[in-house]
């Protein structure tokens, strides 16, 4: 009887995430699918094409568009990876006064909703007088601090857990068999740290890429990104044109997600080698 019981609700829990996977990636399915649709209104299938692949290649603008989304995602993950990773080590190793306030300051920008941010950084672009008529990629650079604002609080975030358990006495062996600081952070702490630096690094490309609020309220009127001109196209209906240049995105993304399991998983053995040899 308790058998049938055990069977019965792994059947209802497999049931349940059968359908949450469903739910979740039906229409990523849908869209990929679609974007190799022979039609123009995109809602019945008319046949496989990969004609609407080319045009997208070929639209100047949404070309421009998915470039610009690329550099903005590849430069304010460089740097909220940067600043992030070190303000983790900071709140990890040191004590300092009001360090309860510093901690919820980095958490501010994850918990302000994104309209507000967007409305402040506008305000303060405007107060500044920041110049709208700069060529690129300099036009780019007040879209780049408003991602690196709100994606570096993530890093920082996901850093810190890694830290959380690492072995200090790894860092004193090191100091005690000749090593410098900087050669103990090279050699020691950096691979360890490296899989939360992975993972940080990725959730903050995967945000500036997805990001429309901010993008909106910090481009200039020349500046598009992906986002903000899918939603210009989309207005009047989807088109196949415009799930073409998703799926591009959505690939790039995964190969990005494949790159980083890898680096994690090379790194969480390299760090694991390292506290075996210093092991008794």
């Amino acid at each position: 009887m308790g058998s049938h019981l055990d069977y019965s609700r792994r059947l209802w829990v497999r049931l349940w995430l059968l359908l949450v996977f469903v739910f979740l990636y039906a229409p990523i399915v849908a869209l990929v699918a679609f974007s190799f649709n022979d039609s123009k209104r995109n809602i019945v299938w008319q046949g496989f094409t990969l004609d609407y692949y080319a045009k997208a290649w070929n639209n100047a603008s949404l070309f421009e568009a998915f470039t610009n989304s690329l550099v903005i995602a590849f430069v304010s993950t460089l740097v909220s990876t940067v600043i992030g990773a070190l303000l983790a080590l900071a709140l990890w190793r040191f004590r300092f006064p009001f360090k309860p306030v510093a901690e919820g300051a980095v958490a501010l920008p994850i918990v302000i909703p994104e309209i507000c941010m967007g409305v402040a950084l506008l305000a303060f672009f405007s107060r500044v007088g920041w110049p709208n008529d700069l060529v690129w990629p300099l036009n780019l650079l007040p879209i780049v601090a408003g991602h690196v604002a709100f994606s570096f609080p993530f890093v920082t975030v996901v850093v810190r857990a890694r830290m959380a358990g690492f072995d200090r006495s790894l860092e004193e062996a090191s100091k005690d068999l000749g090593a410098s600081e900087w050669q103990t952070f090279r050699h020691v702490t950096v691979p360890y740290m490296r899989p939360g630096l992975v993972a940080g690094a990725l959730l903050a490309t995967t945000l500036s890429l997805d990001d429309f609020i901010i993008t909106f309220f910090t481009s200039g009127p020349e500046t598009l990104t992906f986002p903000v001109k899918v939603y210009s196209m989309v207005r009047f209906g989807a088109t196949p044109e415009v799930n073409a240049a998703s799926t591009v995105l959505i690939a790039i993304t995964l190969a990005l997600t494949l790159v980083a399991m890898r680096l994690q998983g090379s790194g969480a053995v390299a760090a694991e080698a390292g506290s075996r040899e210093k092991r008794p």
